[in-house]
């Protein structure tokens, strides 16, 4: 079992080039699987659609989500498909295997006067809050994911232009830099970073208090610290602020295909979900202001 799961890390790798977070949540689930056809003296080699429909039903019966469910099931399908890939077996037992399409959640979004909020909360007067305000101003300004921030140099962004050059799965892409971020990633890079930046370390644009690179998670941390001192009640993470960067674009006039280019999709279909949340936007808009709408 170990030798397939080590191989099958190799292929995500190499031949499916996917993220570190999507290697990551398929490991984890090929794992699940694998011990819970141990229980059953069961090989991944000798595995029939029984067994993976065996395993989604067990899932189910410990009231996973449809969302957990439906990326296990992927998972497994990877899986088998990474062994037909290496010639050790000629169908895929989990291809046929059907679930009860999962409904579809408009994701979570900050109205303007949140997000203005929300970037006044760092202090800048010292090191920490110089930073997180240079990394919220430049989330909203690109939209970029967490994981993209993070992983930022100094030599990825020119202050000078205010374009920022973000390295993705598929390729560099430029994405414009509003002037305010401009001003506060520099004051970041040229008046506080030395103080904590390990003079020994990487590049990293930005680093974490003990001189690192900061992490998802301490990253993802400073997002909820900030939200809860502004007094945002809704469920935000470092995602909510690349969603609400795509809608208020869109609100502003700006195309799905420039949004798509800008945010790193690879099929527009992802992009196009914040058209049906501009939708849902206008309409609530207009059932609470309308003096009309607001008598039924």
């Amino acid at each position: 079992m170990n030798d397939f799961y080590s191989m099958f890390g190799e292929y995500l790798t190499e031949q499916k080039t996917s993220s570190t977070n999507t290697k990551e949540s398929y490991l984890r689930d090929t794992l699940n699987f694998l011990e819970f056809l141990s229980e059953f003296d069961v090989t991944p080699l000798h595995a029939d659609e029984r067994d993976v429909q065996a395993y989604v039903d067990r899932l189910q019966e410990i009231n996973r989500s449809p969302t957990t469910i439906s990326r296990n099931l992927a998972s497994v399908r990877c899986f088998f498909k990474f062994l037909i890939y290496r010639g050790l077996l000629d169908q895929n037992p989990a291809k046929g295997i059907k679930l009860n399409k999962a409904e579809k959640k408009l994701p979570q979004v900050l109205q303007g006067e949140e997000i203005e909020l929300l970037l006044s909360k760092p202090d800048i007067t010292e090191p920490k809050g110089c930073r997180d305000k240079a990394m919220l101003e430049l989330l909203y300004a690109t939209g970029i994911r967490a994981s993209e921030l993070i992983n930022l140099d100094i030599k990825d962004i020119n202050l000078r232009s205010g374009v920022l050059y973000c390295k993705g799965n598929k390729g560099v892409r430029s994405i414009p830099v509003y002037p305010s971020a401009v001003v506060a990633v520099s004051d970041y890079i040229y008046r506080m970073r030395g103080l904590i930046a390990d003079p020994n370390g990487d590049d990293a644009l930005f680093v974490n208090l003990n001189g690192g690179r900061l992490t998802r998670q301490g990253f993802w941390k400073i997002v909820k610290s900030y939200a809860a001192d502004a007094g945002i009640t809704k469920e935000i993470t470092p995602h909510t602020i690349r969603h609400s960067f795509a809608l208020h674009l869109l609100e502003n006039g700006a195309s799905v295909k420039d949004i798509q280019t800008m945010m790193g999709h690879a099929d527009i279909s992802s992009t196009q979900v914040y058209v049906q949340l501009l939708d849902n936007h206008v309409k609530q808009v207009y059932q609470d202001c309308h003096p009309k709408a607001k008598l039924g």
